[in-house]
């Protein structure tokens, strides 16, 4: 797109931890993108990690800041939901969505629930469940081996086989017939890749690796996605936006590795001026190929 490209990201705010909103509109926006926040609740921090954290669900100031929106016309080219805290939000998410989605606007699914075989705080299979149905309203959907066993309502297992992975991925291509990027294949050794199905294809499968570094933390996954959205809504290919939210999100996780107290996500912002230069560098790599 050469005009100014807006987008909606609609997930929580964490004050303190770097998650969600706090990730989103800092990345997306460093890829020249006007980034709009619609937020599902305000929490003191992020909840991995801390106690005694406060929640205030902002569920019932949807419709009126949808009549708002209306009101005054504003519409987004793109959409991009993250953490939602309810069932009832995703009903409201559908509403804006059909309301103020451009007509040749992009949906982006991150089905923030759960990881290494558990659902976050406050999920079920219930949720799952309609997490699924919201799913068939993105163009993208970019789950994690937890999130997509739980929207095929398949068991989890620490180690899945590639051959595994990729028919997980396909099946959520069939399900909700949208681009795939399943994250989390660790079959090449000292490789993190993401499998990507595209919908229009779904028996060509591309993996995309980049290097893996042992350091688990709060947020890479927000990262990851926020800067998959960016590149994406700049025009690069599914793959290329994974190749490069990945890179970017390994830059963001070399600048943590070091510092033991910084044990509630990763620097982001640090890498953020790597950003151009990753960009280029990729653009570079295929004029040469």
């Amino acid at each position: 797109m050469s005009e100014s490209i807006r987008i909606l990201t609609i997930q929580d705010i964490s004050c303190f931890g770097q998650c969600s909103i706090t990730v989103a509109l800092p990345i997306i926006s460093a890829f020249g993108i006007e980034t709009a926040i619609l937020p599902s609740a305000v929490l003191s921090t992020h909840t991995s990690g801390f106690t005694d954290y406060t929640f205030r669900d902002l569920t019932e100031d949807f419709p009126a800041i949808l009549r708002h929106w209306e009101k005054e016309d504003i519409s987004f080219d793109a959409i991009y939901t993250g953490y939602i805290g309810s069932s009832k939000q995703l009903k409201y998410i559908k509403d804006i969505i059909n309301s103020r989605l451009k007509p040749e606007g992009q949906v982006y699914v991150d089905p923030a629930m759960a990881d290494f075989g558990e659902f976050y705080y406050g999920f079920d299979q219930d949720f799952a469940d309609k997490m699924g149905e919201h799913c068939k309203l993105g163009d993208f959907i970019l789950p994690n081996t937890t999130e997509a066993c739980y929207l095929l309502h398949k068991k989890w297992k620490e180690n899945f086989s590639k051959e595994e992975m990729i028919e997980m991925a396909r099946e959520l291509c069939k399900f909700t017939n949208k681009y795939v990027i399943l994250k989390g294949d660790t079959h090449k050794e000292g490789k993190i890749g993401m499998i990507v199905i595209d919908k229009d294809n779904p028996s060509e499968v591309n993996i995309v690796y980049n290097n893996k570094i042992d350091y688990v933390t709060h947020g890479t996954g927000d990262v990851f996605a926020s800067s998959f959205v960016g590149a994406s809504l700049i025009g690069k290919s599914p793959s290329a936006s994974a190749k490069i939210a990945g890179e970017f999100t390994k830059k963001a996780i070399e600048y943590t590795i070091d510092d033991p107290k910084h044990n509630y996500g990763v620097k982001f912002e640090k890498a953020i001026p790597k950003l151009y230069d990753l960009l280029k560098d990729f653009d570079n790599n295929l004029k040469h190929q």
